[in-house]
């Protein structure tokens, strides 16, 4: 994965809460919840995390708190990632570019259909944060907060994926963990969301989700090298079919059954599914990128899930 090296990026999009302190512990419900991988693992063994993959349940708590003792500190990010070039020699750049990709094309996405996309920031934390819906550790895995409507990731995570999961990695591993999220700001944006309600079990709704957001995320795959900035170039130069296949391979570390085999003690229970099996997240990933088509993401009119 490549980056066009003379077209800008878009800081704005994304907050630089590391150094700013982030409000560490607490309790988050997400709707729509994210990846979560380390988080579900919690939830399997302890089940300390009563909101994580609950499908479309979601909590205003904390939402008087958001941003108290949390400072946003963008001065490095403004002043060392100016451009694609930038992108392809530091990390955090490169992650600013994913989001300004994939929020881009979604807003074209939207705009094809007669409807407005609005933006959603990232929020890069260390450790822990305070969100509208609640506060949460790093242990949470990436997530998207459908209260503040907002991404938030210690992008520390991206290590735990190769170091503790085994996965391959690598930078298109890493844009389809983000595009995943932003698949749930999209939901969220249409009413989807809402639809999942609460429950786990390898047909809930929260599965369904899950799926729709991992195919929303192949869609993106799809047209990453087409997408234009406001420049009118793509942001994005090019993407291997090894970068496809390491996006598969991280989708197949974070289904319900890997986890529960791997790291819950070997033992699979459909009935506490929420994110769906490794070969699900793979099908429905390839199915937005074969297809490069949103509609084809109904998860929830589909009885064969995969």
């Amino acid at each position: 994965m490549r980056f066009n090296d003379d077209v800008g990026l878009d800081t704005s999009e994304v907050q630089d809460m590391r150094d700013g302190g982030g409000g560490i512990g607490g309790r988050v419900a997400l709707g729509g919840g994210g990846l979560g991988v380390v988080g579900l693992v919690i939830y399997f063994l302890f089940s300390q995390f009563g909101g994580i993959g609950g499908g479309g349940a979601h909590s205003a708590t904390g939402l008087s708190d958001l941003g108290s003792g949390q400072q946003v500190d963008n001065g490095s990010l403004s002043r060392e990632c100016r451009t694609g070039a930038d992108a392809n020699r530091n990390h955090d750049c490169a992650i600013v570019a994913m989001v300004n990709s994939i929020q881009d094309y979604w807003t074209g996405q939207f705009a094809r259909s007669g409807q407005t996309y609005r933006k959603a920031t990232t929020n890069f934390f260390r450790g822990g944060v305070r969100t509208g819906c609640g506060s949460a550790t790093s242990d949470v895995g990436p997530f998207y907060c459908p209260a503040d409507s907002q991404v938030y990731i210690d992008l520390s995570f991206f290590n735990e994926l190769q170091t503790r999961f085994g996965a391959k990695g690598g930078p298109f591993a890493e844009a389809y963990v983000l595009a995943h999220e932003y698949g749930h700001h999209v939901q969220n944006l249409l009413g989807n969301s809402a639809r999942a309600g609460k429950g786990s079990g390898p047909a809930s709704g929260s599965v369904r989700l899950e799926l729709q957001a991992d195919c929303y995320a192949g869609v993106w795959a799809n047209h990453a090298q087409t997408t234009p900035t406001e420049s009118g170039k793509p942001l994005i130069s090019e993407v291997t079919r090894d970068d496809i296949n390491r996006a598969l391979d991280t989708a197949a570390r974070i289904g319900d059954d890997y986890i529960q085999r791997e790291l819950g003690g070997g033992r699979v229970d459909q009935s506490k599914f929420t994110h769906g099996t490794s070969a699900q997240r793979e099908k429905w990933f390839t199915t937005g990128f074969s297809t490069g088509d949103p509609a084809r993401c109904d998860t929830f009119n589909t009885r064969d899930l995969g």
